[in-house]
């Protein structure tokens, strides 16, 4: 293999060239997808353009047989997802290609990503560190019927008023700022906001995504916060495709979820090159917005 220039790469018989991710054709971005078994629609990929930035390869007749994307929130955090080659140019070095030109744009910030199997050698060549597991349950809702509510606690629908509450709430569990991501998906999703003495302790947002919905981001203080803020979403979708992604391992959420019918279909391993500081907040990520997105 030998390099040309930065923009492009010889892959044995590929010149791939490399281009803005906001100038590629959806329907190419989605064939690239379903090329690799991911679930994500058209609709899912356009989400992502508006929250992300990133890059695809390109062949020589222009098909996009790679991507590679970053989200900020805040100053200096961001996470990479999206990364994906077409079977053919996995063993190449397409991946590590883009990745390279990826992190060369968030240079200076803490870096994390969620990795399949697949991709673990990749990562841990780039310097990549595991940090949590997160377990990936789906399947077909069961009603989990009525569920007690916790103590001093109201459920009610959450509000475009509520952003800057949530936004608070969601910083002090996930650690980054992820205001302008959250804004977005309000536009796109269900909600539910629990409140206590007052105040917000805790949302869930559910929206389409792939094979039918996906819930969370779920912020909330324990397990039976987290259930009474699910609880209600998983009702609403029974007996369609419902997916949740947790890094829950064991205890009350993740029974909960197997109570539902969604059972652990897959796991991805969280890693980081500079794991950021970490304030235990009393308050906690239970399910996440997305594999991508955190």
């Amino acid at each position: 293999m030998s390099v040309s220039n930065e923009m492009s790469k010889r892959l044995q018989t590929y010149e791939l060239t490399i281009r803005d991710i906001q100038e590629a054709d959806i329907d190419k971005l989605h064939q690239l997808s379903v090329g690799v078994g991911w679930p994500h629609r058209p609709d899912d990929w356009r989400l992502l353009l508006q929250l992300g930035k990133g890059y695809v390869g390109c062949d020589e007749i222009g098909r996009i047989v790679g991507s590679a994307m970053w989200f900020p929130m805040g100053d200096n955090f961001v996470t990479i997802g999206m990364v994906i080659t077409s079977p053919r140019l996995q063993a190449l070095g397409a991946g590590r290609w883009l990745m390279e030109h990826v992190m060369r744009e968030c240079s200076g910030r803490h870096i994390q990503l969620n990795a399949p199997q697949a991709a673990h050698r990749l990562y841990e060549s780039l310097a990549f560190k595991p940090v949590a597991v997160v377990h990936q349950h789906q399947g077909e809702a069961v009603d989990p019927g009525e569920v007690p509510m916790p103590a001093g606690a109201q459920i009610r629908t959450l509000a475009a008023t509520d952003l800057v509450d949530m936004a608070q709430l969601d910083k002090a569990a996930f650690g980054a700022d992820r205001t302008t991501i959250l804004a977005a998906l309000l536009d796109r999703s269900n909600s539910t906001v629990l409140i206590r003495d007052g105040g917000m302790a805790g949302f869930a947002l559910c929206r389409k995504f792939g094979r039918g919905h996906v819930v969370g981001p779920v912020v909330a203080r324990d397990a039976a916060d987290a259930i009474a803020l699910t609880a209600p979403h998983v009702a609403a979708h029974a007996g369609s495709f419902l997916r949740v992604d947790t890094a829950q391992t064991m205890g009350g959420f993740t029974d909960f979820l197997n109570h539902c019918g969604l059972s652990e279909f897959d796991r991805v391993t969280t890693m980081s090159r500079e794991p950021r500081p970490q304030e235990d907040t009393g308050v906690y990520t239970f399910a996440l917005a997305g594999h991508t997105i955190g």
